[in-house]
């Protein structure tokens, strides 16, 4: 009676190849690197403020030819506009470009005193 032992007769062996242990950790050790780096660069930006995303950005209005600065001034006169128009809040940058015009014609006629912002 023969037993199979995963050799074939001349000594060459045959079936699924398996992985040594070192050569395993390697891999789960790469994988886990790579992961944590990822989620280490992507989670800063996750959980960073609406706010400070939209500072740095420069929006051109077209119908007075000048450019705006988003800042925390803009925002809040950007959450009024939201509301006394009836909208949802979406993000400035999300909006489309006729909205964001309709926005800055607006805001050209409404000042942060007017609309009782703080500017210190």
């Amino acid at each position: 009676m023969e037993f199979y032992n995963g050799t074939h007769a001349r000594g060459a062996v045959i079936g699924v190849t398996v992985a040594s242990p070192n050569a395993m950790r390697l891999t789960l050790l790469r994988f886990c690197s790579a992961a944590m780096l990822s989620a280490g660069l992507t989670i800063p930006i996750a959980v960073a403020p609406t706010p400070l995303l939209a500072q740095d950005h420069t929006y051109h209005d077209r119908a007075h030819n000048d450019d705006h600065q988003w800042n925390a001034h803009e925002d809040q006169a950007y959450r009024i506009w939201v509301k006394q128009n009836h909208r949802k809040y979406v993000d400035f940058a999300r909006l489309k470009e006729n909205d964001q015009q309709a926005y800055w014609a607006w805001r050209h006629e409404h000042s942060d005193a007017l609309l009782k912002i703080d500017i210190h």
